[in-house]
């Protein structure tokens, strides 16, 4: 204590950063120099529980959570396989197809359901597990693989301690002597659900190479994730609470209709009348000395809506959503200023999609699936053991977002495309599609188009083939200018009969 007042007044005296002096200003700012572990140690569970809270109770924070969720995901993050071979890249893509609907250890959904419910978890808690379950050939799966999600409050955060050797569990984690995740201690029962009957309190260790730990670290040496309601809670509570007292407020001033002011009765102690009922078009007789006044019921004032859109704005701002996501109002903002917040949402949520969801979730799935289906006989692959990085190249396509005018954009494309500025095959990865699986459907349509005599394809459009004429090298405009010459010959000038 003594070292950290001669420290305030050493710097005081030497002067330096404005922001780390103790002056008035600051005299109140007292920030902690706890490492984020021994935060996320202390209130972890605390905000997690608060933010699960909101997403059940207020509107705001839910529709942050399926908006976040939504723009990751989409319709699903999926791969496409690089391997030269067509045919067994196509083998390849079918059997994966066919086993993301077997992923769900709970047969909820599939793959691509279980990637938003990560996104969204994350969202939430800071941090999902999924553990990976290897399953028996009997089973009866396409690859006898599946994942449960365990959510963070499974892993607990108050387990510390050390182990025999140079081992030591921090945080719910195990790590070797050079830091390494070896293990995970789960509890076999959330700590909140009693309608489970397994022992409270009762953990498992499951070896890391069965668990992916999906979380988006703030700091360098953080082993837990953290809410992204953490920045936001106390306003979104605060704000629902004020909302609450101002409806209940104008509800309570709806209530009174009008009040009825009696001269003073002769025998106090009299009961009063029953209250008057008011309905419409009711003509009312009032007693000799009786008066009528309506209460003059109090507005919400100027002050509200934008109080309520700045409050909103700075919520918004800390849990990285649009106002517009966060809220549903898209009334306060035109379309310029609309399309430059997507932008930057959009930007942000790339590089989680990629930094966090496909390196940490898909990468690690998509490598262990390979290796149980060529292991359990699903997948032919020859020389697969010395080829395995090769095998397992792959590039993963998220779903391509939608603007509101497509039509622009969709334009604008094709003339990159035209100009050489852009591909055809990075267009439709942008699309979340396989360039090669869409050339292979076209060639099938065409083929089948042709068979039936059939041609859906615009004149003048890029899709469109070479005229037969051009094919042979010939003018497919001569046959109609040798037409019209002889057309010409037949007929006479009629200068030349003049």
């Amino acid at each position: 204590m003594a070292f950290e007042a001669f420290r305030q007044r050493l710097g005081s005296i030497i002067g330096g950063f404005d922001a780390a002096q103790a002056h008035r200003r600051l005299r109140g700012f007292r920030a902690s120099r706890a490492h984020v572990n021994t935060l996320i140690a202390a209130s972890g569970d605390t905000i997690t529980a608060r933010a699960r809270w909101l997403v059940r109770n207020n509107g705001y924070a839910a529709n942050a959570v399926e908006s976040f969720a939504s723009n990751v995901v989409g319709d699903g993050i999926k791969p496409s396989s690089t391997i030269a071979d067509a045919a067994k890249k196509e083998e390849l893509q079918a059997l994966w197809l066919a086993w993301t609907d077997d992923a769900d250890a709970e047969g909820l959904t599939d793959f691509y359901g279980l990637q938003r419910r990560a996104a969204r978890e994350v969202f939430l808690s800071g941090e999902v597990f999924i553990r990976i379950r290897p399953r028996r050939a009997e089973d009866g799966l396409t690859v006898p693989l599946q994942l449960q999600m365990l959510p963070a409050e499974m892993l607990p955060l108050d387990m510390n301690r050390t182990l025999p050797g140079a081992g030591l569990i921090r945080q719910g984690i195990e790590f070797d002597g050079i830091g390494r995740r070896v293990a995970y201690h789960f509890l076999r029962r959330h700590p909140g659900d009693l309608t489970d009957p397994g022992l409270a309190g009762e953990t498992v260790r499951v070896a890391a190479a069965d668990v992916i730990h999906v979380l988006d670290p703030v700091e360098a040496g953080q082993l837990r994730g953290v809410s992204r309601f953490a920045a936001a809670i106390v306003k979104l509570f605060t704000l629902d609470l004020y909302d609450d007292a101002e409806l209940e407020r104008k509800k309570i001033a709806a209530m009174f209709a009008m009040f009825i002011t009696s001269p003073a009765p002769e025998t106090p102690l009299e009961p009063t009348e029953e209250d008057l009922e008011v309905e419409p078009g009711q003509v009312v007789r009032l007693d000799p000395g009786e008066d009528v006044s309506t209460p003059a019921t109090p507005d919400s004032g100027g002050t509200y809506e934008p109080f309520q859109y700045r409050t909103l704005l700075q919520i918004a701002a800390a849990l990285g959503v649009p106002y517009g996501y966060l809220t549903g109002d898209t009334a306060k903002g035109n379309f310029s200023n609309t399309r430059i917040s997507l932008i930057e949402f959009r930007r942000r949520i790339s590089a989680w999609q990629h930094g966090v969801l496909v390196y940490q979730l898909c990468r690690a799935v998509w490598v262990r699936w390979m290796d149980t289906a060529v292991l359990s006989g699903a997948l032919d692959f020859a020389g697969y053991d010395s080829q395995r990085r090769q095998y397992q190249a792959c590039a993963w396509l998220p779903t391509k977002w939608d603007w509101i005018d497509p039509m622009k954009d969709a334009s604008a494309e094709i003339l990159q495309i035209e100009a050489g500025l852009k591909s055809r095959t990075q267009a439709l990865a942008e699309r979340g599609c396989d360039a090669e699986q869409v050339d292979r459907e076209i060639a099938a349509e065409r083929k089948r188009e042709a068979a039936l005599g059939l041609d859906f394809r615009r004149p003048g459009s890029p899709a469109q083939g070479p005229s037969e004429g051009s094919k042979t090298g010939e003018d497919p405009n001569a046959e109609k200018d040798d037409e019209a010459d002889d057309t010409g010959d037949e007929k006479s000038d009629p200068k030349e009969g003049a």
